[in-house]
């Protein structure tokens, strides 16, 4: 008995000991972190340059600009312009105001010669309803704006019809009235039994584009879905043909309805036919809501987080920012989005200007609200719809964040909190590396650090990572993923030829996406050539046994000389090395040059016999070099999409003159994208693995070598100096160790969305 009581007591002892020590290891631990030091929010690094005050020119209108030219415009009053968002479009309004970019000319001249600051203005857009027209005017000078000038003739050649304007949010909710009194009202009792619409449970609409099939329409297919978060992904059945051509909304009239596979020709016609049974009813059910984002797990713990030990190695002022041996400036257009200026690599400019110019998405359907919709978002305004970007998922937390303002269908201008971020990214995979196992042991490499500058546009259903990636090596990378909901139709028979079931009565339908990217290349300088280089095999005589024979490869080089020779087709063999290069040699006797190297999984573009694809006709090639024009400004425009037949802007247009591409300022529009046909997967949202593209700008024989070797980002070890932090910094980490400084989590995205009321 006394063996067992001191066996237990021990027992006890040992288990309370063990608590003490736990609890004590504890308590040690949260001192010592504690202790740690907070990581420098100061740089380490050592800038060698300063802030190019001179990058201004690039930079979008503040909001004090914004609001001078709106009051200038609107106190002119032979134009009898509105400023009201809700303006109806019988009036007169001023939809959108932005920076008019400067002649290329006038700009490197005030950058690298001292010559005069170029003018300040901007490009002001009215639809005028009264007159039956759109006009375009430059308004400057700018800050206090004194003059006017109307340049749409100037710019495309013609006047432009008012049906070419966007829908705006004063059109748009004379279109929610119309169709709540002359659809859902009448249709009472059928959308009651099919849809399960009430007072409190209605449906939302999504239109098709373009609006019609000739110049002049102005006739939208609205499908619609359950009004329930990702309604995109909840068709039911019911699609309506609405005419609204007349600026006049008391002449819009409804011009066809399909309910569940079936037509008819006026809501009368659809009322009759149904009370009568020769209508297949749909039946309304409850569904859960499958495009919910809602986690159905609860979130626990974080992500692995990364943060700057020695704080952060880029610098931003106004529009420009440093980082390492790179330097930019940056602008976010209302249109087109994302844009940088000015790239320069070790002082030297690589880059004139590198620009997102359309995303453009063609669907395929049987059913008449997708069957011809082809998408052109710059039409909608890409970079309009940059929201604020939530720190931890769509940048890291520690990114540094830049608020944007924009003036478009707005009564004054809007500020977008947070809607652009940059940070330096450890990609995860070293840059390059090698360990030496023979001979002579060692091991050299380097991490991948980047810097990220992204922007994400959610235009309707889609989300747009657009990433603008600067190496250490001297190459940039801009791409494109895609994420956000499919659009879908309901599953009526014949439409599995046109896309996957996704879940009930759900078709995701097929659709193709092409994004265009501005890349004015100035390989020291404007004076530069395209070159061609691939390889093919060769039947080569062995010097040493002259009877035997072999296939090698070999370099085949080509310098294309005009803008037809370098339109360079979807649908024909690419050589897969293109290179915008100067008459300047590297060391070895190479033209300096930087390519062209496209990352793209497109499907087919529209063939050319479709009228439509005039507007984008940019999509025929996968990348074509033009002289640069400043009257060429962009591959599309903000009236493509409604008026595809005879656009504005018709980029063939830019090739057609066949201008020689020699020694001369050189333009590259590159074109990349995706071909998605949506799966099970795509539920309740696309992710953005596989889904993108893009164009990486590399030197090649730019360089001596790699200029990444002068990076100090570099390790190298030898045997027998594993520990030492002299090479190698990553040995000397724990000794650095430090706690992050972090921001509080804030959101403001809500902010910016559309209104359709007052």
């Amino acid at each position: 008995m006394v063996v067992l009581r001191m066996t237990s007591l021990v027992k006890w002892i040992l288990i309370l000991f063990g608590l003490i020590s736990v609890i004590a290891n504890i308590v040690i631990v949260c001192l010592y972190s504690g202790r740690l030091p907070k990581c420098s929010s100061k740089p380490h690094h050592v800038f060698k340059g300063k802030h190019n005050e001179r990058s201004a020119v690039f930079a979008d209108l503040s909001a004090e600009e914004y609001l001078q030219v709106r009051d200038y415009m609107s106190n002119q009053k032979d134009l009898d312009i509105s400023v009201n968002a809700l303006t109806k479009p019988s009036g007169n309004f001023l939809f959108l105001i932005d920076i008019l970019l400067p002649r290329k000319a006038d700009a490197l001249g005030y950058l690298d010669n001292n010559k005069p600051k170029p003018v300040r203005e901007a490009t002001a857009v009215v639809f005028y309803g009264t007159l039956g027209h759109i006009k375009e005017y430059v308004v400057g000078p700018l800050p206090n704006p004194t003059y006017h000038r109307d340049v749409t003739v100037e710019r495309y050649k013609e006047e432009l019809p008012i049906n070419a304007r966007t829908v705006t949010i004063g059109e748009y909710a004379l279109i929610f009235k119309f169709i709540n009194e002359e659809v859902f009202t009448k249709l009472g009792k059928i959308v009651k039994e099919s849809f399960g619409v009430s007072k409190e449970k209605t449906l939302n609409g999504f239109e098709g584009m373009p609006r019609g099939v000739k110049s002049e329409e102005r006739q939208t297919w609205i499908s619609f879905f359950r009004d329930l978060s990702g309604m995109y992904i909840h068709p039911v059945g019911l699609e309506v043909l609405i005419n609204h051509e007349s600026t006049n909304a008391s002449l819009w009239s409804v011009k066809r309805l399909l309910y569940n596979g079936q037509y008819f020709d006026s809501v009368e016609d659809l009322i009759k036919q149904y009370d009568a049974g020769t209508v297949t009813k749909i039946v309304y059910k409850p569904v859960q809501n499958y495009a919910s984002l809602k986690p159905k797990s609860k979130p626990t713990g974080l992500s692995p987080q990364q943060f700057y030990a020695q704080g952060k190695r880029f610098s931003v002022k106004n529009n420009h920012v440093m980082y390492l041996e790179w330097s930019f400036a940056f602008g976010l257009s209302s249109l087109t989005g994302m844009r940088v200026f000015d790239i320069r690599f070790k002082g030297e400019r690589i880059a004139y200007e590198v620009s997102v110019q359309e995303a453009m998405s063609v669907y395929g359907s049987i059913t008449p609200g997708m069957i011809l919709t082809k998408f052109l978002d710059s039409s909608i305004g890409i970079g309009r719809f940059a929201h604020e970007l939530v720190r931890g998922v769509d940048c890291p937390y520690a990114a540094t964040y830049i608020d944007t303002f924009r003036y478009i269908d707005v009564s004054a201008p809007h500020r977008f909190r947070n809607s652009i971020c940059l940070f330096e990214h450890n990609t995860g995979r070293p840059l390059r590396r090698h360990f030496s196992d023979f001979f002579s042991n060692s091991y050299g490499g380097m991490v991948n650090s980047a810097l990220v500058f992204r922007t994400i546009t959610a235009i309707g259903n889609y989300d747009y990572l657009w990433d603008f990636i600067f190496y250490q090596s001297g190459s940039v990378e801009t791409k494109v993923h895609a994420t956000g909901y499919i659009s879908s139709s309901f599953n009526v028979d014949g439409n599995l030829k046109y896309g996957h079931q996704v879940a009930e009565n759900t078709i995701g339908n097929i659709h193709t996406h092409f994004i265009n990217f501005k890349v004015d290349l100035d390989v020291l300088g404007v004076e530069n050539v395209f070159q061609t280089k691939d390889m093919k095999f060769m039947n080569v005589s062995l010097p040493w046994m002259p009877e035997r024979y072999a296939m090698v490869p070999q370099l085949v080089e080509a310098q294309l000389k005009t803008e037809k020779e370098a339109a360079l087709r979807y649908d024909t063999k690419t050589p897969r090395y293109l290179h915008i290069a100067s008459n300047r040699t590297n060391r070895w006797g190479h033209q300096r040059s930087y390519r062209l190297q496209v990352v793209s999984f497109t499907g087919d573009s529209l063939p050319e016999t479709e009228p439509e694809e005039k507007s984008m006709s940019w999509a025929r090639y996968k990348v074509a070099i033009t002289k640069h024009k400043d009257s060429e400004q962009t591959s599309s425009s903000l009236y493509s999409q409604n008026n595809m037949w005879t656009p504005a802007v018709d980029f063939s247009k830019y090739i057609e003159d066949d201008e020689s591409i020699e020694n001369q300022d050189l333009v590259a529009w590159v074109t990349t994208g995706f071909l998605h046909i949506p799966h099970a997967e795509d539920i309740p949202n696309t992710v953005t693995v596989g889904n993108g593209g893009g164009v990486i700008l590399r030197p090649h024989n730019y360089f001596d070598e790699d200029p990444s070797i002068h990076s100090p980002d570099g390790v190298y070890i030898s045997p027998g100096s594993e520990g030492n932090c002299e090479n190698n910094k990553m040995a000397c980490f724990t000794e650095d160790a430090c706690s992050p400084v972090v921001e509080p989590f804030t959101y403001n995205g809500f902010e910016g969305t559309m209104k359709f009321e007052e």
